[in-house]
């Protein structure tokens, strides 16, 4: 699985580079890509993984928890430490005996030393292995991150797809209530039809032309949305309408998938569950690291030093030599520090396994409830289409066929004589 997530950063990473090195050249020379010629769902998703903020973020995250990863196997590690200083002083005196050795007012000494921990309760092991969880969990939660981008940027650019459907529609809807008007106010001065036929015809006109207005704001706000996620910044000098034109069509495809099944691959897959059920193992690890301050510590220490001779003035003669050893430590009593670390680390590893469990529901609910909705968006569709052809059908030559038809036995029952 690990191999799996680090091919996908990779090739969401190269994939980002080379869309970020296109709209560079691009931006260089006439301006945002989205200006020059309409905008593919592909090149708006490049824009997204290359400039949107919640992506900037999550690499900058990536990289702060692979620092904390490597603090975390620092305990593994042996440590080196170099020391070295550097006395002078003219605070000296003289021995009281005859032929006294040379007062010495330098001194000078440098060391190095290795130090690597042997046992520690269990807590070198323990930190191997949160290491490489918290290594996967960061590499999860910024596929998430990705994931989450990506499907917002197609969410908006549907988005501004179905509003600019949506003001197509009711244009079309304004333009054919004009149309009935002018032909119930001709047919009330060719007086074939009461005042009440072109009050109603203007009252529908009237009540169509404000969601022609609502439909244009939504549109705007979409556009707004699409650029926003795609980490764009609106051209100086553009008020309300974004010059942004779309290349793709919005079409309902067909997409059946059983219920069960959806959930079951959610549950699978789901990278925020994978992130949590590595942060759920991180905290058992914590545990673990909290129980070591039990137990107690073993380290072994070696280096190589030197310092000037004791016996004489003479700083280049020096006293060379290797040194080494063994250290053990136990912390008998601390205070209660150790067991409140320990309460608080089970308390942690308790919160996030109901943190699982409550994601684990709301996977299973959230996949429910898609499931419903697209079933629901379906057949809205199909009776928003049903709608558009009978709006059409309205200006149709049979409907007009009828009109007159309707008009003249109106007009031959007044002519007739009572």
């Amino acid at each position: 699985m690990k191999t799996g997530i680090l091919r996908w950063v990779r090739f969401f990473l190269v994939l980002g580079l080379a869309a970020g090195r296109a709209g560079a050249q691009d931006t260089g020379t006439n301006g945002p890509l989205w200006l020059s010629h309409p905008l593919t769902m592909t090149e708006a998703l490049n824009l997204a993984l290359q400039q949107n903020g919640n992506v900037l973020r999550g690499k900058s995250d990536l990289e702060a928890q692979y620092g904390l990863v490597v603090q975390t196997r620092a305990v593994a590690i042996p440590k080196l430490a170099v020391t070295g200083n550097y006395t002078a002083t003219t605070e000296t005196e003289q021995f009281p005996f005859p032929n006294p050795p040379p007062t010495q007012d330098q001194t000078w000494a440098a060391h190095f030393q290795v130090t690597q921990a042997i046992y520690q309760g269990g807590q070198i092991r323990s930190a191997l292995r949160s290491a490489k969880m918290t290594k996967e969990e960061a590499l999860l939660n910024y596929e998430t991150v990705l994931a989450d981008a990506l499907l917002q940027a197609r969410i908006a650019y549907y988005d501004v797809l179905s509003a600019a459907d949506q003001v197509g529609v009711e244009e079309a809807s304004v333009k054919l209530l004009t149309q009935q008007l002018d032909d119930q106010t001709r047919r009330y001065e060719a007086g074939t039809v009461p005042r009440f036929n072109v009050l109603q015809a203007q009252v529908e006109l009237s009540n169509e032309k404000p969601k022609l207005i609502q439909a244009h704001n939504v549109l705007r706000v979409a556009k707004n949305n699409l650029v926003n996620q795609m980490g764009e910044h609106i051209p100086t000098g553009v008020q309300e309408d974004v010059p942004l034109e779309l290349a793709d069509k919005l079409n309902a495809d067909a997409y059946s998938i059983e219920l069960t099944q959806a959930i079951a691959q959610a549950l699978k897959g789901r990278t925020e569950l994978l992130a949590l059920r590595k942060q759920e193992l991180v905290e058992k690890e914590a545990v673990i690291t909290a129980q070591g301050n039990y137990k107690p510590t073993v380290s072994l220490s070696g280096g190589y030093g030197a310092h000037n001779t004791e016996f004489d003035n003479n700083l280049s003669h020096a006293v060379p030599g290797w040194t080494g050893g063994a250290q053990l430590s136990w912390s008998v009593f601390d205070g209660l520090l150790t067991a409140g670390k320990v309460e608080q680390a089970k308390a942690l590893y308790e919160g996030a396994k109901v943190d699982v469990e409550t994601r684990r529901g709301a996977s299973s609910w959230r996949c429910g409830r898609i499931i419903r909705i697209s079933s629901r968006r379906r057949k809205c569709w199909s009776r928003r289409r049903r709608r558009w052809r009978r709006q059409r059908n309205r200006c149709g030559w049979r409907k007009r066929g009828a009109t007159r038809e309707r008009g003249r036995n109106l007009t031959r029952s007044r002519r007739r004589p009572r």
